[in-house]
C-alpha cells in the first residue's frame, strides 16, 4: 500500500493592505489544482502576509512538474508584478517583496526530499526572476540557519527612528553571495530567503508597552541565543498602541511550545513590571493542516 506523502510550503510576502495585490497572488495559486492555500495570516501593522500551501507528492518527485514548486512560482512572479518593494512600510523586519519561504515535510515525506523542491525554487526564481536567494536549513549544503542569514543581511535592524522597516532595499552591495540570482539587487524586489527544516511554530505574545528596549531583553533572555530555550528563537516588534509583540520560531514544538512560551514570557515580564496578553500562532500546527488538506482534498474529488 503506498503511503500518503505531503509536503507544505509557507509563503510570506510583504504587503497586507493592498488587496487587489493579494487578489491576484491569490489567483495566481489557484491555477494548480492539486496544491491548496490552506491558511492565510495577514497583519495589517507589520504589513505582512503569510500563505500555507500544501499538496501531494508521487513516490519519486519530478522536480520541473511540483505542483507545489509551480503555485509557490505563480505566486511569487504574480507579487513581484503586483507589488513595489519601495512603497513597503511596516513594523515587521523584510528583506524583499517576497521575503521568505520555508518547505516543510509532511506526512510520509522526507527532509532531503523537500530540500530538493527548495533548490530548484530558488534555481527558478534566480534565473527567470532575477532575485538574490539565499539558502537556509536542509536546503543548504552546510545547513546555514535562517537567523544567521537574516543577521548578516542586516534584517533585524529597522531602518526609522519609529521601529519601522521602511522603503526598498538598502543593500546596494549584499554582504554574502547569493546561491542563486544576481548580485544586484533590484530594488523593486529586494531579496529573499529560501528553506527546508522540519516543522517550525510561529507564536506572537503581547506586551502591553511601548517600551521596546525592556520587550527586547524579554525576547532574548527567552530565547536560545539569550540562555532561554534552545528550541526558540524571539524577536521584539512593535505591534499597535501600546503593544510591542514577542515574536516567536519554535523549533521544537513537541519540547517547547506556545504553553511553556507563555508561562516563561509571563514570569520575565513580571520582573519588569509589565502586562502580558494571551499570545497567539500565526498557523493551524502540523496535524490540522495536514486534517484540512485531507479534507479539502476530498470535497474537491467529490465535486
Amino acid at each position: 500500500m503506498l503511503k500518503l506523502m505531503l509536503a507544505c510550503c509557507k509563503v510570506y510576502i510583504s504587503e497586507s493592505r493592498n488587496r487587489a495585490a493579494l487578489e491576484s497572488i491569490e489567483q495566481a495559486a489557484k491555477l494548480f489544482t492539486e496544491a491548496a492555500i490552506i491558511n492565510k495570516f495577514q497583519d495589517e501593522t507589520y504589513n505582512r502576509v503569510g500563505y500555507t500551501l500544501v499538496s501531494m507528492l508521487p513516490p519519486k518527485p519530478i522536480l520541473n512538474t511540483c505542483p507545489l514548486k509551480s503555485a509557490v512560482f505563480a505566486m511569487v512572479k504574480a507579487a513581484f508584478e503586483a507589488i513595489d518593494f519601495n512603497m513597503h512600510s511596516g513594523s515587521h523586519p523584510r528583506l524583499g517583496v517576497v521575503d521568505h519561504i520555508c518547505f516543510h515535510p509532511l506526512a510520509h515525506t522526507s527532509l532531503e526530499q523537500i530540500a530538493g523542491i527548495a533548490r530548484s525554487l530558488a534555481s527558478d526564481m534566480g534565473s527567470s526572476l532575477e532575485v538574490p536567494i539565499f539558502l537556509y536549513g536542509a536546503a543548504h549544503e552546510e545547513g546555514r540557519a535562517l537567523d544567521s542569514v537574516r543577521r548578516e543581511l542586516g534584517y533585524f535592524r529597522p531602518n526609522t527612528k519609529e521601529n519601522i522597516w521602511a522603503g526598498g532595499s538598502k543593500l546596494a552591495h549584499l554582504p554574502l553571495k547569493p546561491d542563486e540570482g544576481p548580485m544586484q539587487v533590484d530594488q523593486y524586489k529586494g531579496v529573499c530567503v529560501i528553506g527546508a527544516t522540519k516543522w517550525v511554530d510561529n507564536y506572537n505574545v503581547p506586551i502591553y508597552s511601548t517600551d521596546i528596549a525592556a520587550v527586547r531583553r524579554i525576547a532574548k533572555r527567552l530565547s536560545g541565543r539569550g540562555g532561554g530555550f534552545p528550541s526558540v528563537q524571539t524577536m521584539a516588534l512593535a505591534h499597535g498602541n501600546n503593544v510591542t509583540e514577542v515574536a516567536c520560531n519554535l523549533l521544537d514544538p513537541s519540547m517547547v511550545g506556545g504553553d511553556k512560551v507563555q508561562l516563561e514570557v509571563e514570569r520575565i515580564a513580571r520582573e519588569e513590571g509589565m502586562v502580558v496578553g494571551k499570545g497567539y500562532f500565526t498557523d493551524f500546527s502540523r496535524e490540522e493542516i495536514i486534517e484540512t488538506y485531507l479534507n479539502w482534498h476530498l470535497d474537491v474529488n467529490r465535486s
